[in-house]
């Protein structure tokens, strides 16, 4: 029987290191069935995070090979099986015990984006294209490896300046809601730091359900902005219209 070579990071916040395991290989395995065989067979004190096997919970966020990826939808028979497999908790959020991270921060962020808020009275009818328009935003598992490889989170440690990709779909779900009449311009602008978001695209090449992050909710939301603060004729409208 054929085996794929592990290693697989153990510690915590004070250190750790790579730990190798041999693991048999089943067809159709992935990493989540290996990361279970050792817990099973090896080490029953290593900690997984997962929940619903099935890409849909967004809990066993990894770092395999040095991608970020679910480890519940990463077939083992799509790497290379001549070297060891690595396997590492996310990086931009502390660890609390092998891998699994604490990411308490991107729900704290989330908390901040001014809620939903519809008109007094209001009818509810959409159109479809409404419906539409916000409805891949919502697709969103929460895996937060979009987070994860956003170099300004990343890279930066600007937690406390930008609320990073996820968020922001967020917040261009509710910005582009037809009943929605909130004006979060001046919070993409100011703390949610949508400015810093320089459209590399990372965060769309890593997402599980395929949201077109930038595309579709950054690029949208910094144009938002920048036609309210940054142009000119914006600029003398909305003065006129004060006055």
């Amino acid at each position: 029987m054929s085996v794929a070579r592990m290693r697989v990071y153990r510690g915590d916040k004070e250190g750790g290191r790579e730990m190798e395991y041999e693991v048999p290989l089943e067809e159709g395995m992935v990493v989540l069935d290996a990361l279970h065989f050792i817990q099973a067979n090896y080490d029953g004190d290593l900690a997984v995070r997962w929940n619903c096997k099935a890409a849909k919970c967004g809990s066993c966020s990894t770092e395999i090979n040095g991608m970020p990826a679910l480890s519940c939808k990463t077939r083992l028979d799509t790497l290379p099986l001549n070297q060891p497999i690595t396997v590492y908790p996310i990086k931009t959020f502390p660890i609390i015990k092998d891998l699994v991270t604490d990411v308490s921060w991107n729900y704290k962020a989330r908390k901040k984006v001014q809620p939903f808020t519809p008109a007094p009275d209001t009818e509810w009818i959409m159109y479809q294209e409404d419906v539409e328009r916000s409805q891949e935003f919502r697709k969103c598992i929460e895996c937060f490896l979009c987070q994860n490889v956003c170099h300004i989170l990343r890279n930066h440690n600007k937690k406390n300046e930008f609320f990073g990709p996820r968020v922001m779909i967020k917040m261009a779900e509710l910005e582009m809601h037809p009943l929605d009449t909130a004006d979060r311009k001046e919070q993409l602008r100011g703390e949610a730091g949508v400015g810093y978001c320089n459209i590399t695209k990372c965060c769309t090449d890593v997402c599980p359900e395929e949201i077109h992050i930038t595309d579709n909710a950054i690029i949208p939301l910094k144009e938002r902005v920048a036609d309210t603060y940054f142009d000119p004729l914006s600029w003398i409208f909305s003065k006129f219209k004060k006055s």
